[in-house]
């Protein structure tokens, strides 16, 4: 679905932009005919974005249930719930949001050039992410897992020797792996339905991704379980902005201590995430509220 230019206005969450960033004639950085300033790859300071009345919340469209289209066409996930709150108490409403969906190898790229003020697509702490963007405080932790076929379940990572490994392009799945298992073979995909349709079709033996999704997924299709649940450190999950867009980082920073008065991130559990998990997932072993993990 990041795939799709056509673009329409999504009810009740603000406008949304393709991956290549064209909505309602805009494109390639020009409005109206006149280039934006965010082009040349300068971050929006905070006054800018309110005088603007628009925020630009980078998520994904295709990443149930955190970032993910519905057969609606409205955009929904446990991300999308957080950066609709985020509009809200910055602007002054939730519409006041302008999704983008990006790729998992684009989220860097698109923080860097300024086509987004936020990056909230399941974007985990990486010392090598750290070094081009600025991480706020965390809102959710979250390891690497891998699902397989029932009929040829994969329990342990010595399982994948000799066999094709799917995983997305820029995640840590990816980096995990050619670090730690060059000997796993890996077949690489731009966006993650390419992967999961790349599963389903049996060209890979398994697919490694956030087990927190793989975990989603699994229970949504039938014949396929998480054989491994939990594979290297257990890592956070955090908003992003452009390197040195100090005063966007402190922003969100408090709010995110703020909304742990309310229990903001275990609410946006109950609402997107616990009808897809049940009982099957602790949301303590997700959630983070406040910051700390």
């Amino acid at each position: 679905m990041a795939a799709v230019v056509t673009v329409g206005t999504l009810a009740g969450c603000g406008g949304s932009t393709a991956e290549n960033g064209a909505e309602n004639g805009v494109e390639n950085g020009t409005k109206n005919g006149v280039a934006e300033s965010n082009t040349a790859g300068t971050a929006r300071t905070l006054d800018e974005i309110k005088a603007d009345g628009t925020i630009k919340i980078g998520v994904f469209s295709d990443k149930n249930p955190f970032g993910y289209v519905d057969a609606n066409g409205e955009i929904q996930g446990y991300d999308v719930y957080f950066a609709k709150r985020i509009a809200k108490d910055l602007l002054g409403s939730e519409d006041a949001v302008e999704f983008v969906y990006v790729e998992a190898a684009s989220r860097v790229e698109y923080l860097q050039s300024g086509k987004v003020d936020i990056i909230l697509a399941n974007f985990t702490v990486t010392e090598e992410r750290s070094e081009k963007v600025d991480f706020a405080l965390p809102y959710m932790k979250v390891a690497l897992g891998v699902v397989s076929p029932d009929s040829a379940l994969i329990t342990d990572v010595a399982d994948l020797n000799g066999r094709d490994l799917i995983v997305v392009k820029g995640t840590t799945a990816e980096t995990y792996f050619t670090d730690n298992h060059p000997e796993i073979k890996l077949v690489k995909f731009d966006e993650y339905q390419e992967a999961y349709d790349a599963l389903l079709d049996g060209r890979g033996a398994a697919f490694s991704t956030d087990n927190t999704e793989v975990l989603a997924w699994a229970l949504q299709n039938e014949g396929f379980s998480v054989g491994i649940e939990s594979l290297g450190n257990t890592d956070a999950i955090a908003p992003a902005v452009q390197k040195g867009n100090t005063e966007l980082l402190n922003w969100i920073n408090e709010e995110i201590k703020a909304l742990a008065e309310e229990q903001f991130f275990h609410a946006d559990y109950e609402e997107t995430l616990a009808p897809i998990y049940g009982e099957s997932v602790d949301p303590e072993n997700l959630v983070v509220e406040g910051g700390v993990m």
